[in-house]
């Protein structure tokens, strides 16, 4: 029996968020799986997030928000396409069929047909139909953290902020979750540039949940962004104890504090975490958001001119899987710094050839629709400087570097492209390119003035051009 403190079919419906089954049981366990999935945290007590959706289905096998939340979650994951899931493809058209086939309420038709549109790539409908949700319903937080992670996916960073403000005049304290809502719109305060806000957001929602991990990670990225690795190393030391159970995000927030370490250009340090955290938890949970933290750190410490040759190999064992699923531009990315740096060719031209026939026909797929105007110059960019390009590099790079947002993840995530191209520009024999390169980190360092990284660049570019 699931734990009396989730909600039954009545406290649901109290709620106004009334769930179409007869289960209680499969009503707590629904709450049961939403709590997971908004603490970032697996209840091993429950099963975890994994053990709560078979449980869910075994309470009631035709409870349709079981299965939308229970799909939805892989699908939002990004680590599987229902182009080559036969088996999550299934759970899709099972959910549509379960709903067509039942008396359901219109917010519950609603995130079906959510469901079914993020399946098929087209995030802007599905978070439009998500909102849909809110606007009747703005205590409803699946729609709500389904929504976050759709615009998080479009780098839609004004949606994002704006979702959660709408709704937040509707929460009470006592409600479950409340506190949860100050570190989804701190993330969306911060990724809108409103640092001072986003902090004192997220530090509101620790005073309350002191093991919040997503308010914590709101707080990394604001020193981060603001050049205060010190504080940021101090946040994260003295914060640890709290966030470090939560197994879905602790991964994520270990990458914040190496980043730091690089920021101050201690390589060693930054590896340690590397070694300790974020390769044995990318390894053992298989997430996206772990795989492409772990892609990332390699490739900025490569950047700064650390050896990391072994660390690919292993790391390719990781992604390799992953090369034809093309769920997300950004995901591909990612992928494909991995092959470069393992020199395995075949994989990365099977990952180039596999975008190339994904925009021939992109229908609804969000995504696929951008392959041609942003996804193939910025992955051909990652190409050409592994083979020592970097004017080619810059030539593709420089032209995107305004829409790179909308390969979706955070101004933080994204920054190394941002490092990409002054790199590249550095190196790159054209004078023009490397006045050009002078004249990023010139606009880096007056967005971010405390920063030891961008001076080792305006060092490294004297060094270079004198």
């Amino acid at each position: 029996m699931i734990a009396a403190s989730f909600r039954d079919c009545e406290e649901w419906r109290a709620e106004g968020l009334p769930l179409s089954t007869s289960s209680n049981e499969a009503s707590k366990i629904y709450d049961a799986i939403l709590t997971q999935y908004v603490t970032w945290r697996n209840d091993e007590t429950l099963g975890g997030i994994e053990g709560c959706m078979s449980a869910v289905k075994a309470a009631d096998p035709d409870f349709v928000m079981g299965h939308v939340i229970s799909t939805g979650l892989e699908l939002v994951g990004t680590g599987s396409s229902v182009r080559l899931n036969e088996r999550l493809a299934s759970a899709v058209r099972r959910t549509v069929e379960l709903a067509a086939a039942q008396e359901i309420t219109p917010r519950e038709r609603l995130h079906v047909r959510a469901m079914e549109l993020f399946s098929h790539g087209n995030f802007p409908k599905a978070c439009d139909t998500w909102e849909e949700i809110l606007v009747e319903h703005p205590t409803d937080l699946l729609a709500l953290k389904f929504a976050h992670d759709g615009f998080f996916y479009m780098g839609a960073q004004t949606q994002m902020r704006d979702s959660v403000a709408r709704v937040l005049p509707h929460w009470k304290p006592h409600m479950p979750l409340f506190s949860y809502l100050k570190g989804l719109y701190s993330f969306g305060l911060l990724e809108t540039h409103f640092y001072d806000q986003a902090e004192k957001v997220a530090k509101e929602g620790l005073a309350m949940t002191p093991e919040d991990a997503w308010c914590v990670h709101s707080v990394a990225h604001v020193h981060e962004m603001k050049g205060e690795a010190d504080k940021g190393l101090k946040f994260m030391e003295t914060t640890e104890k709290d966030w470090q159970g939560c197994d879905m995000l602790a991964c994520h927030n270990y990458w914040h504090w190496a980043l730091y370490f690089i920021e101050k250009g201690q390589y060693e340090a930054a590896l340690k975490i590397f070694d300790s955290q974020v390769s044995r938890r990318s390894r053992a949970s298989g997430a996206m958001l772990d795989t492409v933290d772990a892609c990332s750190l390699l490739y900025r410490l490569e950047m700064e001119g650390v050896c990391v040759k072994d660390y690919w190999r292993e790391l390719l064992q990781v992604t390799l899987p992953h090369t034809d699923d093309h769920v997300t531009l950004f995901n591909d990315l990612h992928f494909l710094m991995v092959s470069l740096g393992a020199e395995e060719t075949g994989t990365s031209q099977r990952l180039l050839e596999g975008l190339r026939e994904t925009a021939k026909e992109p229908g609804d797929n969000y995504q696929h629709q951008l392959v041609g105007t942003i996804g193939m110059p910025m992955c051909q960019a990652l190409v050409e400087y592994d083979q020592g390009n970097y004017g080619g590099a810059v030539e593709l790079l420089h032209p995107v570097r305004y829409r790179m947002a909308e390969i979706g993840g955070s101004d933080a995530q994204r920054d190394v492209f941002n490092q990409l191209l002054i790199h590249a520009a550095m190196k790159s024999e054209n004078k023009h390119h490397q006045k050009l390169a002078r004249c990023l980190l010139v606009e880096r360092a007056s967005v971010k003035a405390d920063s030891p990284l961008t001076d080792r660049l305006i060092q490294r570019a004297h060094a270079l051009h004198a």
